[in-house]
Order: structure tokens, then sequence, then C-alpha cells
């Protein structure tokens, strides 16, 4: 009981990096959910419907991966 106690426990580095990749997943999906669906930026993004939806749909997926590949180094 003692060692699983001890394993959850935290240094302030790691806290640090756990919140690090929660706010970087957030900009991650706020970026990828703004070029999808913000009517000023797709105005100004002179891009075709179907490069836009793909990088949108690319900057998401990327923010998932690196916030899984995080929890899965930490173990």
């Amino acid at each position: 009981m003692n060692q699983s106690y001890n394993k959850e426990k935290k240094s302030l580095a790691e806290r640090f990096l756990l919140v690090l990749s929660i706010l970087l997943f957030t900009v991650y999906l706020i970026m990828g959910l703004a070029i999808l669906f913000w009517d000023k930026l797709i105005e100004r993004m002179p891009m075709a419907v179907g490069y836009r939806v793909t990088l949108g749909v690319a900057i998401i997926v990327y923010g998932f991966f690196r916030f899984i590949r995080y929890f899965n180094k930490s173990r």
C-alpha cells in the first residue's frame, strides 16, 4: 500500500508538465476548431474547404496524440 501511495505522488516538475500538457492540448483543440468553424478566420484564409478541414482535423488529432503520449510516457 505504501508503494502505491508514493507512486501516486508527483513532483513539482511532473505537475508542471501535466498542466502544460493540458494547456497545450486545449490550445491545439481551440486552434483546430477555430480553423474549422470560425467564420471571420475562414474568410481570411484563402484555401479550399477540403484543405481547411484537413488542417483543422490534423491539428486536433496532433493535440490528442501529444496528450496521450504524455500520459503513456509518464507511467
